[in-house]
């Protein structure tokens, strides 16, 4: 019998072992493949919601560094710049952005993932990871920045002396199609042209010259008119991070190391002062006396912090920028952060000089000779 039972555990044993290995391996469905990262991958804009369904985003020289940059341009609201915008690389961050639906243009109608698309997307998933955080929004600009090159280029017709000579605004114009054949494209576009050239008369002197209006770039104009942006972007205050760092920092004076003299202190216990008690004294005296004690080192205490106040007042009252001062080193500040914006380093460096010299616009006297005093 012994025999037999072993021989029917052999038995099951080699058929557990047969059915095993005749088995289909279970699928694991949760494992997913990565897609491999795509060589051109996909951005992330915020347009402005009054731009129209003709808005394009075009090539246009860039004023400060004199090579093609993106622009947003509309026939009807004008022309924007896109502000990249990102997470610090401290702090990595990435964005999921699900492509089952087509929810930039309203429609209710959905667009389906092309598994085709080098855009890193995923056809099962209907969405995608992005490396980074980074999203472009785009901003009004004034169309003046664009005309810049052409403006203050020495290119235009100039007359005797090396004085400039009233042109078109073609002119213009054309050396600036040269640099980027959107730009006369978008020359045809609606109100544009309209739009070019009345921002062009507020830098510029014009005449008219049988019924046609001609141009001479002025920089007199250009200052003023810059002048104007800085007074309006510091009108009230700049942005915490510039008010901070540009204007309180720049104003502060150093603080004055003052000799300290001997004083003397009273040790403040914060256990209760000790009563000396007799049988004879009632518990109203008691009570009577340590709170006499404790009144007597609350005054000294507060004695002393009276005191600690008013050296620190004192010290803060030591020298401090008047409103008028605060307000010149802001819209110093703000002219050079528009002019540093949009405008060569060298072309930064004459407006600037023009500034110091043209004192009938704004005269920072005050401003230097605080600075001056803290230095």
């Amino acid at each position: 019998m012994a025999r037999t039972t072993r021989s029917k555990a052999a038995t099951g044993s080699a058929s557990a072992k047969t059915s095993a290995a005749t088995a289909p391996a279970p699928s694991n469905k949760s494992r997913y493949q990565l897609p491999s990262t795509a060589a051109n991958p996909p951005k992330i804009f915020i347009l402005p919601s009054k731009a129209t369904s003709e808005a394009r985003v075009v090539s246009l020289p860039n004023p400060r560094y004199d090579k093609p940059t993106r622009y947003l341009v509309c026939p009807e609201t004008g022309i924007y710049e896109f502000t990249r915008i990102t997470a610090p690389k401290s702090t990595p961050r990435s964005w999921l952005i699900d492509t089952s639906a087509n929810i930039s243009t309203g429609s209710e109608k959905e667009e389906k993932p092309d598994p085709k698309k080098p855009n890193g997307d995923d056809s099962e998933f209907g969405a995608y990871v992005t490396k980074g955080a980074e999203l472009y929004l785009a901003t009004s600009i004034d169309p003046v920045f664009l005309l810049l090159p052409a403006l203050v280029s020495d290119e235009i017709a100039r007359g005797e002396g090396g004085k400039k000579m009233f042109v078109e605004s073609d002119d213009y114009f054309d050396q600036l199609g040269k640099a980027s054949p959107h730009f006369s494209e978008i020359l045809r576009w609606g109100s544009i042209r309209q739009l070019l050239e009345s921002r062009m008369a507020t830098v510029c002197d014009t005449i008219d010259a049988g019924g046609e209006l001609m141009y001479r770039f002025s920089k007199e104009k250009l200052l003023a008119e810059m002048l104007s942006k800085a007074k309006r972007m510091s009108e009230k205050s700049l942005p915490p991070s510039m008010e901070e760092k540009f204007v309180a920092k720049a104003l502060e004076a150093p603080v004055l190391g003052l000799k300290r003299e001997d004083t003397t202190t009273t040790n403040l216990s914060a256990s209760t002062p000790k009563v000396d008690s007799t049988e004879s004294q009632s518990s109203s005296e008691s009570t009577e006396t340590t709170t006499s004690h404790i009144s007597e080192a609350s005054t000294t205490a507060t004695s002393v912090a009276d005191e600690a106040t008013a050296a620190a007042s004192a010290l803060k009252a030591s020298m401090q920028a008047s409103p008028k001062v605060t307000q010149l080193q802001r819209l110093r500040v703000a002219f050079s952060f528009v002019c540093s914006s949009y405008f060569l380093p060298s072309q930064v460096s004459q407006l600037k000089q023009q500034l110091l010299e043209q004192k009938e616009l704004v005269d920072f006297s005050p401003l230097d000779d605080y600075l001056a005093q803290v230095a």
